[in-house]
């Protein structure tokens, strides 16, 4: 990424308009221009993804979700077998909206945005068919968003 930044002579790569990256990007070796695509459109996303959240748009959440995990598998490199079985098996689940591998990546967490409704369905069809695929049952930690961190008075 540093390359690729000092290249487009930017500080980092948040600082690159994603046309100007669009425009040279093929004068960039193969690792690094796949790397520093993952940054950029990753930031991209992420602007989309808080957008999104704040309008309640939980489909649109969902697809920045998986372009995201296809990023991080595909440009970044820093997914595994593992994660990215997971990732497509509760994709396809109904009332899953997105999911994609997180944390630092090598290992074994994925998020999915799951509709309330969904989630028992979700658990055991997941739990069922990522056990076929690997010989592993996976955990599940249910949890709901909300507004924060908050001051609670006792």
């Amino acid at each position: 990424c540093e390359a690729a930044a000092a290249f487009f002579g930017v500080p980092a790569l948040r600082d690159l308009a994603p046309e100007t990256f669009a425009a040279r990007a093929g004068e960039l070796d193969p690792l690094t221009r796949r790397r520093a695509q993952h940054v950029i459109t990753e930031n991209a996303r992420t602007l989309a993804a808080r957008d999104a959240m704040q309008a309640g748009d939980a489909p649109t959440l969902g697809a920045l979700m998986n372009a995201s995990h296809a990023s991080l598998r595909d440009d970044f490199e820093v997914s595994s077998p593992a994660l990215d079985i997971m990732a497509e098996v509760a994709q396809k689940q109904p009332g899953c909206y997105g999911a994609r591998m997180t944390g630092a990546g090598f290992g074994g967490c994925a998020v999915s945005l799951v509709e309330a409704s969904a989630v028992e369905h979700f658990v055991q069809a997941v739990e069922a068919e990522y056990g076929a695929k690997t010989s592993h049952t996976p955990q599940f930690y249910i949890c709901q968003a909300v507004a924060g961190a908050s001051l609670q008075a006792l």
